[in-house]
């Protein structure tokens, strides 16, 4: 997907952080805009600030773990530019504990938004997207917590380890539709992740402590510049890329985590063993 301009972008939480900041970037290539939040206030203010700089956007309030609003998003979203060609699903919470202290609320509200969103997002938009072959691409939302995992994150890194691994297999499903895929893996990017639980529904919080991230001001502004991960986000696309990678200080630590996976394997493959995976995995 190598020329953007005209072309129609639908973001999931994209009225602030990560999602922001790519529209931003889209907007300046010259994409139309289709802006999914829960939040309605950023959500209009985000919209409106795109069109104060020249930019079509359509703001709506939806719930990612909603597949029903999800699929009527997705209709809304085709009559407002006629066509639906690049998909982020970027939407994101987090829950950060010790895994002893995390509840099955916890884990329904992390793993419904981080994971089933990301689902139902691209349910609702495949066949639009394929329509469009290889002049469609999907960008899904992990995080480099789902390469590695780290302590008190247990829910979060099972939540975008899992959206890494749905992507890989997407992208191997979508190879002969020429629809393309990437994996946005980001270390610590300005979000408003660390105040997630501002939108956690009533059904799923627990009496008594919430063990959602704890933010500072300052550790809000932490991290890298949306707008900057946007550009990279864009490039990749245009490069066709599926491991979106933005933080190189995480380099180091994944390689290490790859050679204990290499050095894990013992003896020789088997020739019928190794045909048959090779004929089960796409390469990259």
């Amino acid at each position: 997907m190598k020329n953007v301009s005209g072309k129609t972008a639908v973001i999931t939480g994209g009225a602030s952080g990560i999602g922001f900041g790519m529209a931003q970037v889209f907007a300046q290539a010259g994409m139309n805009l289709v802006l999914l939040d829960i939040e309605p206030e950023p959500l209009a203010e985000a919209a409106d600030t795109l069109r104060a700089k020249g930019a079509k956007a359509e703001p709506f309030t939806v719930d990612v773990t909603d597949s029903e609003l999800m699929a009527q998003a997705a209709e809304a979203s085709i009559k407002a530019f006629g066509a639906v060609h690049l998909l982020c699903n970027n939407a994101g919470v987090n829950v950060m504990g010790p895994f002893n202290q995390l509840t099955e609320k916890d884990w329904d509200w992390v793993m419904g938004v981080n994971l089933n969103g990301v689902v139902n997002g691209c349910r609702a938009f495949l066949p639009e997207l394929t329509r469009h072959g290889a002049d469609a691409h999907i960008v899904n939302t992990a995080s480099v917590g789902g390469l590695i995992g780290m302590p008190n994150l247990t829910i979060y890194n099972a939540s975008k380890f899992a959206v890494v691994g749905f992507t890989e297999a997407l992208r191997a499903e979508l190879l002969e539709v020429g629809v393309g895929v990437s994996v946005l893996c980001p270390g610590v990017v300005r979000s408003n992740l660390a105040l997630s639980a501002r939108n956690r529904p009533d059904r799923l919080k627990d009496a008594g402590t919430d063990n959602s991230a704890d933010a500072s001001a300052e550790s809000i502004e932490m991290g890298t510049d949306p707008i900057d991960l946007g550009r990279h986000v864009l490039q990749s696309i245009q490069d066709g890329e599926f491991f979106i990678c933005t933080h190189p200080e995480f380099r180091e630590v994944l390689r290490a985590r790859g050679a204990a996976i290499d050095a894990a394997f013992r003896g020789t493959p088997d020739a019928a063993g190794l045909e048959a995976v090779n004929g089960m995995t796409r390469a990259f």
